[in-house]
């Protein structure tokens, strides 16, 4: 764990609204990883800076408790053309806590993570956090991805 400070960007992709009471989450999100896989939304994607994939947690209502809106999508250079049925993001860069996980996708690696993130305090903002999805998590079964929290 360590503390970054991250740029801004945009992100195409598509999103749900979900929260983490009675594991409504868990559910939510793997339909849409699936939907996100299965329809090859990354090929769809206009002007993508490159073909990292990015899960991106935001719009708190209020904090990890209560419902937020997921978003699965690739950085983009621009707005201009948002697919039907997708959705496009500007997020603003800012302080951030950066993790890093190593290890087995299928065996919960990102979740276990975020279970212990949850009892942490980090100052946590709750603006947006997001995991990236970059070249070293092409294997799943020996993957290595970074979840960033974003705090004051």
């Amino acid at each position: 764990m360590n503390n970054v400070q991250t740029e801004s960007c945009q992100v195409i992709g598509i999103a749900v609204r979900t929260t983490n009471e009675n594991n409504q989450a868990a559910a939510d999100i793997g339909v849409l990883w699936e939907k996100f896989m299965k329809e090859s939304i990354p090929d769809a994607i206009p002007d993508k800076m490159d073909t990292t994939v990015y899960a991106i947690y935001t719009d708190y209502e209020k904090d990890h408790t209560k419902p937020y809106t997921t978003l699965l999508g690739c950085k983009v250079k621009n707005l201009d053309h948002i697919p039907d049925g997708m959705v496009g993001y500007s997020f603003n860069g800012g302080n951030y806590v950066k993790f890093t996980v190593k290890g087995d996708l299928t065996k919960d690696l990102v979740i276990n993570q975020w279970l212990k993130i949850w009892e942490m305090d980090l100052g946590r903002v709750f603006t947006v956090d997001f995991e990236v999805y970059g070249e070293k998590a092409q294997n799943p079964s020996d993957a290595e991805v970074d979840i960033f929290i974003a705090v004051k």
